[in-house]
């Protein structure tokens, strides 16, 4: 199942505004508010690499409040 880690760079003190929209996405398992170069990271997994793709560019980048995206396709998972 593809999967990606997205760090997201929000307007100043939007935060939390961005990470409950984040929530409300179904294929965003998990974000976090982090210290740092970014704002919050998000973790997201789809059934197919082109779903993955059209819910990072279309959902998460198009939210209101975030100035930018770096996105880390998960090439190898361990368990």
């Amino acid at each position: 199942m593809p999967m990606a880690f997205v760090l997201i760079n929000t307007e100043i003190g939007s935060e939390s505004v961005v990470l409950g929209a984040l929530k409300k996405i179904d294929a965003v398992e998990e974000a976090f508010m982090v210290y740092g170069v970014y704002d919050v990271v998000a973790k997201v997994k789809a059934d197919t690499m082109d779903k993955l793709k059209e819910i990072v560019t279309w959902r998460v980048r198009r939210l209101d409040k975030v100035r930018s995206t770096l996105t880390m396709i998960v090439i190898e998972e361990t368990k």
